[in-house]
């Protein structure tokens, strides 16, 4: 790792990333990871990691499985050595992860070319996997089943025992008992032997095999179970050499695959640290950059990865396009260096295929990276901290060339200002004539005049808020910021009066130059605020006005749909009225027919004269206003409305005991009671009407119009009574069968929808739907 990479803390982000990994090798890849500078070679690195990001979180494949490091596994079994039930266990963990990675890319690949290509040149072997996993059972374990000889012989081992125990166990039972220490059998030496007390070791015929810690046991292999001892013996030797045989017979098949086993391993750790890229990019909500080789940097709402996200204040930097270097000024702690090494590290991270937390339209360079930030004095080496920056200045100028980023804090410090600034200016004017482009961060303010004045520079400042003597962390393009050292210093707690003193000895001409910035500063955070302010506001009103549109929009589609069902319900009432009209002209004519009236003829006339009068009641109309007449105040020739004859007349005589009266209405003269009699003013009196409702259910509106074998003038009221009923419906989506004939029909069809108010749309029907011989009808 370079000095630059160092100073940027490359190696940090690169440890951070590599702690996602799964694998021992791929995390020690990964941290050693050295930045590619070729820019195909860069984007295909941030592809893979792309495709990492898609496989992870998209279509949710498992990261690769764990296997502990093979060591010399393979070397020692391709020579011919047994593998322990650990290693060969450790061997099918690698193969089955081999496996795993093939077999699920494969079978969820959406297009990844980097990972179809990988897993494309892995070998394994599902057959030796599934045979350790068969044969092994533990870490120091064969299964009985690992071959039939092993089964055999552990069978036999298992039944030898139990005669064994068998007859000892007669020691247990019989006179021997007495001799015996504990009533148990036990094994010494992959014998079975009896504990036996010690004073009576003699009474015992045997074999000693071992005596007890205090010698007061003795154990004592019988020699009646000798021979079946020695058979045990065999036994167990004969099955220590087949699990042998069975350990290097899968040794030797997994010996043989080294050669393909092992970079199939290696494609695995590779393809795991690109899923720790992915899971990285993941946790610091980053974005893959867009990615150039011309020192163009333009970064979108960045935040440094070493900082915290819920502290860190993004920042959004544009250099190497516009302008070829970017000076950034401002206060002290406001952030200058950060930015700057955020710029450099993002190059960097991109440089090794990580992405980078910032917001989409991210741009980086993918070109060599020169830095010098922070003071590296060194005693040992007898280097002032001006040294020190000055050998790393000329470390730049003799290699960074065209399409090079170079980063620089502070140039010219620690010495004089007035040299140190001359020395910046001279640096920068040679950086500019080799090509390179990048940001430096500065005091001075004669650095501040030179970006102003030399094309190709651009001014930036760490906006700083005056009020509250604090930074703010937000870089500003275009302007140069003030330093704020002497409010810094309040704010830090020094002394009012050494700041005081301090400022007068300041220059006139930096008094005014520093009040100039401080001033133009302060204009800026204000005009930016008052934006911020503007712009939500303007977008609080936008989504107001947008609502009521909408809103205007509703209540417009509701209006006419009322209006629509208003037209309708009309129609229906004129048609109603216009029936009863029609029905009492059909009377009246029935009645003109007749050559001689009678008298119920002529109470039919009157109550259709009546009627006509009144106007069809129906159960909305109120009834009829005419008031009784005050009968104790009638007096012969008072004008009255007789109710029965539905005319009116005048009175003759009254007979108040009877309460009748005698009227002449017209030719016709009658005695009337006095609930008959009405005030002639007013019209009709007021008559019991009884209201009927039907309720008998009607008949449910269609959504479909079969106009087929109609001509034009037959179609159009039958399609507007349709329309109609389909409205009051509440009807959304309506169905006219018109066929496909001559297209005539069809065509009028649509001439009458395209003018009609209710229609939202109209379409031909679509394959099942009849095609074009019927239209479809959206409305309102």
């Amino acid at each position: 790792m370079n000095q630059s990479e160092k100073l940027l803390e490359l190696d940090k982000i690169l440890k951070n990333a590599a702690s996602y990994a799964v694998l021992g090798e791929s995390r020690e890849m990964l941290e050693n990871f050295t930045p590619v500078h070729d820019l195909a070679a860069v984007r295909a690195l941030l592809r893979a990691t792309g495709e990492a990001v898609h496989l992870l979180f998209t279509l949710g494949v498992g990261r690769v499985e764990f296997f502990p490091p093979p060591g010399d596994l393979f070397e020692r079994a391709e020579k011919g050595s047994a593998l322990s039930c650990r290693e060969l266990l450790d061997a099918a963990r690698m193969l089955r992860s081999v496996r795993v990675l093939h077999d699920s890319v494969r079978a969820l690949s959406d297009g990844l070319p980097y990972f179809d290509d990988l897993v494309s040149r892995l070998y394994f072997d599902k057959a030796l996997e599934e045979d350790i996993g068969q044969k092994i059972v533990s870490e120091d374990a064969i299964a009985d089943t690992a071959s039939d000889r092993l089964y055999s012989l552990r069978r036999e081992i298992r039944l030898l025992g139990e005669r064994i125990r068998a007859r000892l166990s007669s020691y247990l039972t019989g006179d021997e008992k007495r001799y015996l220490q504990d009533g148990i059998v036990t094994v010494r030496g992959d014998r079975f032997v009896i504990p036996v007390k010690a004073e009576y070791k003699r009474s015992v015929r045997g074999f000693v095999h071992d005596r007890s810690a205090s010698g007061a046991t003795v154990f004592i292999e019988p020699e009646e179970v000798l021979e079946m001892n020695n058979e045990l013996r065999d036994l167990t030797i004969d099955e220590k050499e087949e699990e042998e045989r069975i350990l290097k017979d899968l040794s030797l098949r997994l010996g043989r695959q080294r050669g393909r086993l092992e970079p199939s391993l290696a494609l695995v750790a590779e393809a795991d640290t690109f899923f720790a890229r992915a899971e990285y990019a993941y946790r610091t909500k980053s974005v893959e950059p867009a990615i150039n080789d011309r020192g163009i940097v333009e970064i979108v709402r960045g935040r440094h990865p070493l900082l915290e996200t819920s502290s860190a204040v993004p920042v959004s930097v544009s250099v190497g396009e516009k302008c070829r270097f970017l000076l950034i000024s401002g206060a002290n702690t406001g952030g200058k260096t950060v930015t700057l090494k955020m710029c450099g590290l993002f190059c960097l991270m991109a440089a090794c295929g990580l992405f980078v937390p910032a917001a989409e339209g991210t741009r980086l360079s993918v070109g060599e990276i020169f830095c010098d930030v922070g003071d590296s004095q060194s005693i040992e080496e007898n280097l002032s901290t001006f040294s020190s920056h000055v050998l790393r200045l000329k470390g730049i100028l003799a290699e960074a060339g065209e399409g090079a980023f170079v980063l620089i804090d502070e140039p010219g410090g620690g010495t004089d200002p007035e040299e140190g600034q001359a020395l910046a200016r001279a640096v920068l004017s040679a950086l500019l004539k080799r090509g390179c482009r990048g940001i430096v961060t500065t005091h001075y303010s004669a650095l501040k005049e030179f970006a102003h004045e030399t094309e190709g520079l651009e001014n930036g400042s760490m906006e700083f808020d005056a009020e509250d003597f604090r930074p703010l962390y937000r870089l500003k393009m275009g302007a140069p910021g003030s330093s704020n050292a002497l409010a810094i210093c309040t704010r830090l707690g020094l002394s009012p009066s050494v700041v005081e003193e301090a400022r007068g000895y300041l220059s006139e001409g930096a008094r005014t130059f520093e009040r100039t910035l401080r001033a133009a500063e302060e204009s800026r955070v204000r005009a930016d605020a008052l934006r911020r302010e503007a712009e939500e506001t303007l977008k609080t009103w936008q989504e107001k006005s947008a609502e009521l549109e909408k809103e205007e929009e509703r209540f417009r589609k509701e209006r006419e749909k009322f209006l629509a069902a208003s037209k309708a319900e009309a129609r229906r009432i004129v048609a109603e009225r216009t029936a009863a009209a029609e029905e009492l002209l059909s009377e009246m004519e029935a009645l003109f027919e007749k050559e001689q009236l009678t008298e119920r003829d002529l109470i039919a006339a009157r109550t259709i004269k009546n009627t006509m009068e009144r106007g069809t009641m129906s159960e909305e109309e109120a009834p009829v206003r005419a008031l009784p007449v005050q009968f104790d105040k009638l007096r012969e020739g008072d004008l009255v409305f007789v109710g029965s004859l539905g005319r009116e007349g005048n009175v003759l005589s009254v007979n108040p005991k009877r309460r009748t009266a005698e009227v002449q209405a017209g030719a016709i003269r009658v005695k009337v009671g006095a609930g008959d009699l009405f005030t002639a003013k007013g019209g009709a009196p007021e008559k019991k009407v009884t209201v009927s409702r039907d309720i008998t259910p009607r008949t449910e509106v269609p959504t479909e119009l079969n106009l087929i074998g109609m001509t034009t003038e037959e179609m159009v009221p039958e399609l507007e009574k349709f329309l109609d009923s389909a409205v009051l419906a509440n009807h959304t989506v309506v169905r006219i069968v018109h066929g496909m004939g001559t297209g005539k029909l069809r065509a009028a069809v649509h001439d009458l929808l395209r003018g009609d108010r209710r229609v939202e749309s109209f379409r031909l029907g679509k394959y099942g739907e009849g095609e074009s011989g019927v239209t479809i009808v959206t409305l309102r």
